[in-house]
């Protein structure tokens, strides 16, 4: 016999800010989550843990409309679901059990951030060109795949005197940063490595999606967790921030045959690395997930599934999207809650990925665990969340200080954040 409640998505969800401004509408992720909460909820299927087997949407939700929850038992021990709005189907699927056995009294949240409600004002990065990317880009993709590495780390110098030059931004911003990871005052030769050594990894990055690897001298710290992530086969998202080369990932699918490499990104902040990606060979190239979209969370939920690594960046805020104040180097500053929250939604694995740039033709590709979010402890999924986003800065922050030169964050990162 079937279970039947109403579900209803508020204009305030924190997940809603910024996604399709002036006409929002509820992300997938956002609908399946609610309806797993409201499941959960239900006496006769809160025994378990659930999590999403196949979902299919058929028309957009819109913030407080109220929707119509029905869910059956099937005889292999899964429920069926359905969500429908006066009448009209909305979306359906299969719920199966998530292996773990939990009491009846399931969490709920508010889906208040620990930043009490503070939002991301330091989005200004999502509103402007990448001035440096699509310049160094347009230089560097013409000549650098023609005339090698060596050639295009010659014109980086030219490129990097132009920026010291013409980019009083820019320079402002990397000083503040670099005053606070170096912890002294910067020099111009200090700015002038920090830009050099953007476009050092925007350069190489041309060099990975061609799948030159043997250009590149790198060392591991965590393979180990890798190999277990692999023969695990459940899948793992890598969140990593704009701290070098983030795509260093694509030596995982290297190193291992087979494997499935994703990169779930928005296409639009970065249009001139995005096609780097789509010009390349697709053999070498990771697949690219973009963000934004109506089935980004479900395409991120079937690479997973596959086995995949899933790789997005976690350091830079947009819009009015939900943000978590935390301390870094030094000051409050805002981070998004969204991917640890996909992450904890998805009930996966997360671990902390980065490549840093330690000159010439060197990486230092890190692996860290960040979270386990496959088996969730009844009633303790926020803090989790936000237990696993505070080790995230705390990484985060060890490297900006090992490797001061690899944070590519040209713009006042900590405005914005509560004092």
């Amino acid at each position: 016999m079937g279970s039947i409640s109403t579900l209803t998505i508020g204009p305030e969800h924190p997940a809603l800010a910024g996604h399709f401004p002036g006409t929002p509408i509820v992300p997938g992720v956002v609908l399946l989550d609610e309806t797993l909460r409201a499941v959960e909820q239900d006496a006769a299927a809160a025994a378990r843990r659930w999590r999403i087997g196949t979902a299919k949407f058929l028309s957009p939700v819109r913030p407080g409309e109220e929707l119509r929850l029905e869910h059956e038992p099937l005889a292999d021990g899964s429920l069926r679901f359905t969500v429908s709005r006066d009448g009209q189907l909305v979306a359906h699927g299969v719920l199966i059990p998530a292996q773990v056995e939990v009491s009846p009294a399931p969490e709920r949240s508010d889906g208040a951030d620990a930043a009490d409600g503070a939002r991301a004002s330091a989005s200004q990065w999502a509103g402007e060109p990448e001035r440096g990317s699509a310049a160094v880009a347009r230089i560097l993709t013409f000549l650098a795949l023609r005339l090698g590495r060596r050639f295009g780390l010659l014109l980086l110098w030219l490129t990097a005197a132009y920026f010291y030059l013409f980019a009083p931004t820019a320079r402002r911003h990397s000083r503040e940063y670099l005053r606070r990871a170096l912890a002294r005052a910067p020099t111009r030769a200090d700015f002038f490595r920090h830009v050099y050594a953007f476009g050092a990894t925007l350069l190489d990055r041309l060099y990975l999606v061609h799948g030159r690897l043997d250009l590149f001298a790198v060392t591991i710290e965590g393979e180990e967790l890798l190999h277990a992530a692999a023969a695990r086969g459940d899948g793992t998202l890598l969140l990593g921030a704009h701290l070098g080369n983030f795509g260093m990932m694509s030596t995982i699918g290297g190193r291992r045959q087979g494997l499935r490499v994703a990169m779930a990104m928005y296409e639009h902040n970065a249009s001139q690395i995005a096609a780097m990606f789509r010009d390349a060979d697709p053999a070498s190239a990771p697949e690219i997930i973009p963000l934004g979209h109506l089935d980004a969370m479900l395409r991120i939920r079937d690479a997973l599934d596959a086995g995949a690594f899933v790789g997005m960046l976690a350091d830079r805020t947009i819009g009015e999207a939900p943000a978590q104040v935390v301390s870094f180097l030094g000051a409050p500053a805002l981070f998004p809650s969204g991917p640890m929250r996909a992450a904890a939604a998805l009930r996966r694995r997360v671990m902390f990925m980065t490549g840093l740039y330690r000159g010439g033709n060197r990486y230092h590709i890190v692996f860290h665990e960040l979270a386990d979010f496959s088996q969730p402890a009844p009633g303790a999924r926020e803090a989790a969340v936000r237990e696993a986003i505070s080790r995230y800065v705390t990484l985060l922050e060890k490297y900006c200080r090992s490797d001061p030169y690899n944070w590519f964050n040209f713009y006042d990162f900590w405005h914005g954040a509560p004092a």
